[in-house]
């Protein structure tokens, strides 16, 4: 019976889209803008890790601790511990993951239960909803909405903003969870610290787990600031914060996350990886602890990658703005992460009253 009933919640699911997406542009030739990942190479002290790391030490090409590569989790642990406020154990509060992807999914799995509701903010990064009703819970929406602009002015990803009491409405007592994504996938809202405070109360009041997903927190424009959830009063014993080489380094096929948290939550993350993946490569867990160690000399400083890939890539997200209004789109302007989403009614509208074919 268990088994018939993880069938159905599995047929329920349905492919992914994006995976759709890829296959036609796969098909027909075509640029897919569905899909993020960087198409530049990684900076050269990343590559240069990579190399050490399997031209150095034989033992790298071997096992290492099952829940993460001492070097990567107490590195981590020092790295992370200073921005969270937090005396970070790199045993008891670390796990690397394979991605950030694996991270979500052994938190998911750790932690939901059947019946389980879990709070998603829309618009929301693909996987939590199925790696939720994997897990047998169930999801509760609950929606960024815009504000008003001026005429002529463009949309910024700070103006959508949840609603305070719809978002109260949606925890009950069958609420294990809130899934908090700054800067967000795909808007690019970074979520002000009144906002994040408001999201710490209701999940103190509720007795709720927030699972966040901080993985561009190093890209952020025009001044904003990443706050971490779990840095706010109350929050650490409450919070399962995740993150990502492949987006901190531009390495996404490295496919190295880890999840920070209290031991109470932990816990039951190491036994679900300790019984999926065991163990994640070796030779990248090496060269993203010498990542992180040489940002860690460089942090706050000119030279930090962390300071000038948000500069770079700025200057790209400008390019794509003008782009897209070039050809009578509204794009809304991203605060955080390397996506941008346009509004295409006033396009499609403008060229049905052209009588223009599409």
């Amino acid at each position: 019976m268990a088994k018939q009933v993880q069938a159905r919640r599995l047929d329920g699911i349905g492919q992914n889209l994006w995976l759709e997406f890829a296959e036609l542009a796969s098909k027909n030739d075509v640029v897919n803008l569905g899909q993020g990942f960087p198409n530049f190479p990684p900076p050269d002290f990343v590559l240069e890790a990579f190399q050490h790391a399997i031209s150095g030490d034989f033992m790298l090409n071997q096992y290492t601790m099952g829940f993460g590569y001492p070097p990567l989790t107490n590195i981590l642990a020092s790295f992370f511990g200073k921005l969270l406020g937090q005396e970070i154990d790199p045993l008891k509060n670390v796990l690397v993951t394979v991605g950030a992807y694996g991270a979500l999914f052994t938190a998911f799995q750790a932690l939901v239960d059947e019946g389980d509701e879990v709070i998603l903010i829309e618009p929301f990064f693909d996987c939590y909803k199925p790696m939720t009703l994997m897990a047998g819970g169930r999801p509760v929406f609950v929606s960024l909405k815009p504000t008003p602009t001026q005429d002529g002015e463009l949309d910024s990803s700070n103006n959508w903003r949840l609603d305070p009491e719809e978002l109260a409405s949606k925890f009950t007592s069958r609420t294990k969870a809130l899934v908090l994504n700054t800067p967000n996938n795909p808007l690019g809202k970074v979520f002000s610290r009144a906002e994040l405070e408001l999201l710490a109360s209701l999940c103190q009041q509720h007795d709720v787990v927030c699972i966040a997903d901080e993985v561009y927190q190093w890209l952020v424009y025009d001044g904003h600031q990443h706050v971490s959830i779990a840095s706010l009063p109350g929050m650490w014993e409450r919070t399962l914060t995740i993150g990502s080489a492949g987006k901190a380094f531009s390495v996404t096929g490295w496919k190295v996350g880890w999840v920070l948290g209290p031991d109470r939550l932990m816990r039951y993350l190491h036994i679900v990886h300790q019984n999926s993946v065991y163990h994640c490569p070796t030779q990248t867990q090496a060269a993203v602890a010498q990542c992180f160690q040489r940002e860690q000399l460089h942090f706050g400083q000119p030279s930090s990658y962390f300071v000038q890939f948000p500069l770079s890539l700025r200057t790209n997200r400008e390019h794509m703005i003008r782009s897209l209004q070039s050809v009578g789109l509204k794009p809304i302007v991203p605060q955080g992460s390397y996506f941008l989403i346009t509004d295409i009614s006033h396009f499609s509208h403008g060229q049905e009253a052209a009588g223009v074919e599409r």
